[in-house]
């Protein structure tokens, strides 16, 4: 009998496997899955909760778009302030969302002063993907976010000074994603020079 194999069942590439359950990777996507299930859960216990299939399908999207664009943008760089860049950034598009969708950043969620918001994130996406997402590029446009955020958060005052605090206070997430990818094309710089 041959004892020739087909490379076609040749077993999983280790480094993939090894990729794949990574713990970091386990743990968010477990968390997602978490704050996915909650308000199924108290709804069960109190009547302030109500969800219906819309909302569980605007989170469980929000979610799922959270962590694939976080693990693509984690994915782009070795490099360790890059990824915390990244997840502070992608976090702070989720929370800027949620948050207007929720309960409105400066009064209701109804307020249309609430649209406004939603330019930072834009700001911060197209300007990333015009630097080519590299890192001293992503840092000048998440800074751009973050001064975008404050001023937006300091008109914002003037309606619902709660709001406006509370807001201001993303422009601080902004500001700490802009420092990240400042530290990581620092890094990429001495790198660079090291190697010559």
């Amino acid at each position: 009998m041959d004892d020739h194999r087909n490379d076609s069942y040749a077993a999983p590439d280790n480094g993939r496997l090894k990729q794949a359950l990574n713990p970091w990777r386990i743990s968010a996507w477990g968390l997602a899955l978490l704050l996915l299930v909650l308000p199924a859960i108290a709804m069960h216990y109190t009547p302030q909760v109500r969800w219906d299939e819309t909302d569980f399908l605007v989170m469980g999207l929000m979610l799922g778009g959270t962590g694939l664009a976080a693990e693509c943008l984690v994915r782009r760089s070795p490099n360790p302030w890059y990824r915390a860049a990244s997840v502070v950034s992608v976090l702070t598009v989720f929370l800027t969302i949620w948050a207007n969708l929720a309960v409105g950043m400066i009064g209701s969620e109804d307020s249309p002063f609430n649209l406004l918001f939603a330019g930072v994130p834009i700001i911060a996406f197209i300007g990333s993907a015009m630097a080519r997402f590299r890192p001293l590029g992503m840092a000048i446009f998440h800074g751009a976010a973050a001064a975008a955020q404050a001023g937006i958060a300091a008109m914002g005052a003037q309606i619902d000074a709660r709001g406006g605090t509370f807001s201001a206070l993303f422009a601080g997430l902004w500001l700490i994603a802009a420092v990240l990818y400042r530290l990581a094309a620092s890094r990429a710089e001495g790198a660079s020079k090291s190697s010559r």
